[in-house]
């Protein structure tokens, strides 16, 4: 996985790049009618229910808008909320607030959708020893946006991105014109490069299992749109050897008889790629 400061990295760039975006050369609406010293304050109101996220982001945005914006937080990052709820007020520089308005709404609505999704997940997954993890699968610019929001739901970060993990799926095992030698010319290139990245391995059928555990170095198998009786052999057949993660077109309905195959983490590209965003309103007071 990627590191804080990398982290922080990416989420300074999604602010400055979506600022520079949607103000251009300027906030001309405000700028029209708004007088610059013009102060005001404005909530953070809730038009839904579910797991808010994203109010540490918003601090961070104002932060970048304008260092004088004061934000009151009243409902935290990871708690649930409905209707009628106000999670901050921010006051400062009308201008200020309205400039940043729309950044902070978006990510907001998108992040508190991917939080509540991701703990329906969780409390399924409860009383047993599965993880629910993510994917690759999100939208491109704002990953870190959609990562943490996936966190702050109670889920984990599968890799951040091509460079933080080694991941051998189908079509390199393919290209490569084995596992074996996947894994093999893997583990040289990792020693030739001096790099200490985990090794995951997709398997698409038991014989597949098999020849991957003749393999030392694998960290976790990846035990690719199996049923429910032969991912429970799978699990016996690794037996701890590494451990264990269930994909392919797992669904809420599907997950809890896929955690009781005994698998360690459950990943699902649905926890960013099929959300509906909850509806949140930056309203002045």
């Amino acid at each position: 996985m990627i590191s804080k400061k990398q982290f922080n990295k990416e989420i300074d760039r999604i602010i400055s790049n979506a600022i520079r975006e949607d103000v251009g050369d300027g906030d001309h609406s405000s700028l029209a009618c708004i007088s610059e010293d013009a102060i005001g304050s404005a909530k953070l109101l809730v038009k839904d229910e579910g797991m808010i996220a994203g109010i540490e982001f918003a601090r961070q945005v104002f932060e970048f808008v304008d260092p004088g914006l004061k934000m009151d937080i009243r409902i935290t990052d990871g708690s649930p909320v409905k209707y009628g709820d106000v999670c901050f007020y921010v006051s400062g520089l009308s201008q200020s607030i309205l400039k940043s308005e729309r950044l902070v709404l978006n990510a907001m609505q998108r992040m508190s959708a991917i939080a509540t999704k991701t703990n329906e997940y969780v409390k399924v997954l409860e009383g047993t020893k599965t993880k629910i993890l993510d994917t690759r699968k999100t939208t491109p610019g704002i990953r870190a946006l959609e990562k943490w929001a996936v966190k702050i739901g109670g889920g984990e970060n599968h890799r951040f991105a091509l460079y933080d993990m080694i991941m051998l799926k189908d079509n390199h095992i393919d290209f490569c014109g084995s596992i074996t030698k996947a894994i093999q010319q893997t583990k040289e290139y990792l020693k030739e490069n001096t790099l200490g990245l985990k090794i995951i391995v997709e398997a698409r059928n038991l014989q597949e299992i098999e020849e991957i555990l003749q393999n030392d170095g694998v960290y976790r198998i990846l035990i690719d749109n199996f049923n429910y009786e032969d991912t429970r052999k799978a699990v016996q057949l690794i037996n701890g050897k590494c451990l264990t993660e269930s994909s392919g077109g797992i669904t809420l309905e599907t997950a809890r008889k896929y955690a009781d195959c005994g698998v360690d983490y459950i990943s699902s590209g649905a926890l960013t790629h099929s959300v509906y965003n909850m509806d949140l309103s930056l309203k002045a007071v």
